[in-house]
């Protein structure tokens, strides 16, 4: 982490156990709470209770982690991340779709740890009309200040909806007549012989291991982008441009 990203984080950090139970009793949008790992105290333990059952992720770590990301070297062992703005729900971003009269079009990113390749992906996804993004809860990069900058603000005008089970989210949105498009290096299909009419849910997997097992058998079609170079595969924000901008084509026809 470069010293820009690392002021980044502290900008968006609440430090120390009365702070943060303050915050989550204020219904603050939390990201993510990182607890010092080992820890008996009791009030970290209310802490990480209420954290659980607001749906926010709690993670243990090493408390050298906590002291590296700590402005006040006062953290108490507890550190929580906040989200700069508040999620939405999958029927928010269809609702937006229905405003605008259009079939959906959303795009679902597995497992993207990245904050760079989120950012850039919410900001191809709003540029190429887009009606919102779908993240998950764990292993994911959230809706942080650091995406935000790397969407050069276009997270601001996206729909984010963050969901604790992906697979479940994408049966949801086969439920409500989406189809499932999700890309990988051996798609069953070519980006330019897909036809992509129609409401339609874009997968884009993470950027070392592609989509995860129970994902990629969620979706309706794969997709693969052809290559003629020596090298195998794009990075994943990339790949995402260049599909979602072949859909664009599709539907401005």
């Amino acid at each position: 982490m470069n010293q820009v990203e690392n002021n980044e984080v502290k900008n968006e950090i609440i430090e120390g156990r009365n702070a943060v139970i303050e915050a989550l009793r204020a219904g603050r949008t939390i990201d993510k709470i990182y607890i010092s790992r080992g820890e008996t105290d009791k009030t970290l333990g209310h802490i990480a209770s209420k954290a659980r059952d607001a749906g926010i992720v709690v993670t243990e770590c090493d408390r050298r982690k906590l002291d590296f990301m700590s402005q006040t070297h006062a953290h108490q062992g507890v550190i929580a991340v906040c989200a700069v703005r508040e999620y939405c729900s999958i029927d928010d971003i269809l609702a937006v779709a229905a405003e605008r009269g259009e079939d959906p079009f959303v795009i679902v990113c597995d497992e993207i740890s990245d904050p760079h390749n989120l950012g850039a992906i919410i900001r191809s996804a709003e540029c190429a009309g887009a009606h919102g993004v779908i993240i998950p809860k764990r292993r994911s990069a959230g809706a942080t200040a650091i995406v935000d900058k790397a969407s050069a603000g276009a997270a601001e005008h996206m729909a984010i909806a963050r969901v604790a089970n992906l697979p479940a989210a994408i049966k949801d949105l086969k439920d409500m007549g989406l189809w499932i498009y999700g890309t990988a290096a051996d798609g069953d299909k070519d980006l330019w012989n897909t036809d992509f009419s129609g409401p339609v849910a874009l997968v884009i997997g993470s950027e070392g291991d592609g989509m995860g097992r129970l994902v990629r058998e969620s979706c309706d079609f794969t997709v693969s982008l052809p290559m003629k170079g020596q090298v195998s595969s794009l990075n994943a924000s990339a790949a995402a441009a260049i599909t979602m901008y072949e859909i664009l084509r599709q539907r401005s026809r």
